[in-house]
């Protein structure tokens, strides 16, 4: 084993402890805040938890833009929106669905989604890009959804209030928290690349796949251990969030700072398995008012189907 190969094995390993050192107090401080403020969990998840946890693929995609290759935004856009709900949901909904969820939360964020998500295909068929104007436009929007949270959050529910650390206090905890995950994902993310561009895999693939698990492994480890301390809500709320967060700042700095340019296969194929996982997910949880471990083992036949193909 090379020298250079050893090292890249000991950066992956001391990403991913920072990767669980910070979604396992990240959760903790969400859930304070959340009780401290009398709002529901699955808000705080779908705001504060999920702009933490999207900063590896804001800044990822950022730096692309900057350096030149903005091409790869909607690749890593795309590909964290289908990791996130196709295998993240899908996994924690197959250990442990939910009983119980608040959709008066869950069904103006899906709503939003789809629109955007929809909009942005039809653009991107028409146009072959996503201009400026467009980056723009998104920008925009993510505006329009940051105050619509802002403005709904005191109606959306209401949890008790608890004494433990003041609110500033868990804010600093989040804000830590968020950083950790963020090199652990650097860490991943750089290594993981390299192995796979030694593997000779093509950039769309390495965007959908590498990158877009790398920097999701934030929502991954938020969403388990938001699970195993019995706060499904947050993990929930999360990968909505970051979902938003992919479509309106992932793509929308990028494009905004430069273009992206977009190939056939993202529009065709990676941007409708993103609105069809985000269906399974959502569909079933807005009739039923919770979920079931059947949805979880469809997302990840689903997500195992995408790979494959994408390798193919």
């Amino acid at each position: 084993m090379t020298t250079n190969v050893l090292q890249t094995i000991l950066l992956f390993g001391l990403g991913l402890i920072l990767i669980c050192l910070g979604g396992d107090k990240l959760v903790d401080a969400a859930v304070a805040i959340a009780r401290k403020l009398g709002i529901p969990q699955i808000v705080v998840g779908a705001t504060i938890v999920s702009l933490g946890t999207t900063l590896p693929e804001i800044l990822v995609s950022a730096t692309a833009a900057f350096q030149g290759s903005a091409a790869i935004a909607a690749g890593n856009a795309f590909g964290s929106i289908i990791c996130n709900t196709a295998l993240i949901a899908g996994l924690t909904q197959t250990i442990r669905p939910m009983e119980r969820v608040e959709t008066k939360s869950v069904g103006w964020r899906a709503a939003f989604f789809f629109g955007t998500i929809a909009f942005a295909d039809i653009v991107g068929v028409l146009t072959g890009e996503f201009n400026r104007i467009f980056g723009i436009a998104l920008l925009v929007t993510f505006a329009v959804y940051a105050y619509l949270n802002i403005r709904w959050a005191s109606g959306e529910g209401e949890e008790e209030t608890s004494e433990e650390g003041g609110v500033l206090r868990q804010l600093v905890v989040l804000a830590v928290c968020a950083a950790l995950l963020y090199f652990g994902a650097n860490f991943l993310v750089d290594n993981g690349i390299l192995l796979a561009q030694l593997m000779g895999v093509p950039e769309r693939v390495i965007a959908v796949t590498f990158i877009a698990l790398g920097t999701s492994l934030p929502e991954l480890v938020t969403s388990v251990v938001s699970i195993i301390k019995g706060y499904g809500s947050v993990g929930l709320g999360n990968i909505i969030g970051a979902n938003l967060f992919n479509l309106l700042l992932v793509m929308g700095i990028p494009a905004a700072i430069a273009g992206i340019p977009l190939e056939q296969s993202t529009l065709l194929v990676d941007a409708p398995v993103g609105i069809l996982v985000m269906a399974v997910l959502i569909v079933p949880i807005l009739l039923r008012k919770k979920s079931s471990r059947l949805q979880g083992i469809l997302l990840l036949a689903i997500y195992g189907a995408y790979c494959w193909f994408s390798f193919a």
